[in-house]
Formats: structure tokens, C-alpha cells, sequence
């Protein structure tokens, strides 16, 4: 699906998804095929989560970080959950976790972001092999 950002001057130099498939995602018409977090005002960083089995609280970790307010996690091609074991961190801190397919998660995080919301987006891409 192709998305076209609404580039007013509030929200023109943010990260914001602008096209996405199955496979891959584009952020501000950049293509990533790997897994990343993306935070509205911070370039895209590679998520080194390869398989949804693998998840540890490591990786969240990473996002707890950047201290956002809600946690969009994209879990690939369906909607999966997460064991609250993985995410009790970001729990403690009061930062929300919402799961749900990337391709829903994408669209999520473009409506949160333009409403300034403080949201990380992160996308799980697993290695098919």
C-alpha cells in the first residue's frame, strides 16, 4: 500500500511510514527489508530480531531508551502477542505495548505520530529461510 504524508510544517522532518507490503517498509521513501524502530524525530534503527521465538527483553530495551510513551510492535505478517515477562521493563516505566501485523502497525504509528504523540514503532521483519 502506498501511503503519501501530509507534510505540514509541524511534522515534515519526521520518520514517517510511506509505503509498505508484506515485506518491507519505507520510511520517508527509504526501503527497509529488516527489522527496525522507528521514533518520529530519530532516523530508523536496525532491531537485531531476526525470528519472533528469539525475542528477549534485550530488545526491548533498546526502545525503552528513547523513553517513548507507547510502543507500536509490529509482529510480522500476523498479529501475534508477546509474554509480559518480555516487556515488564517497559511495564514498570508505564511505557504501553501494543502488538499487531506490521502492515497494521505502520498505519498505527503514522496516525499516532501526527497527533505528536511520543510513539516508537517496531517491526519485525523474520529471516524466511
Amino acid at each position: 500500500m502506498k501511503l503519501h504524508p501530509n507534510l505540514t510544517p509541524s511534522n515534515q522532518h519526521y520518520q514517517t511510514v510511506t509505503a509498505y507490503d508484506e515485506n518491507s517498509v519505507e520510511i520517508n521513501g527509504i526501503r527497509f527489508t529488516h527489522s527496525l524502530v522507528v521514533l518520529p524525530k530519530i532516523a530508523p534503527v536496525t532491531w537485531s530480531i531476526a525470528n519472533f521465538a528469539n525475542l528477549t527483553p534485550e530488545h526491548f530495551a533498546q526502545i525503552e531508551a528513547n523513553k517513548p510513551d507507547v510502543v507500536i510492535f509490529g509482529t510480522g505478517q500476523r498479529q501475534r502477542f508477546i509474554h509480559p515477562q518480555l516487556i515488564a521493563k517497559l511495564a514498570e516505566k508505564r511505557i504501553g505495548v501494543e502488538c499487531m501485523s506490521n502492515q497494521a502497525a505502520c498505519r498505527t504509528y503514522n496516525i499516532l505520530m501526527a497527533e505528536d504523540r511520543n510513539v516508537a514503532l517496531a517491526l519485525l521483519f523474520e529471516d524466511v529461510a
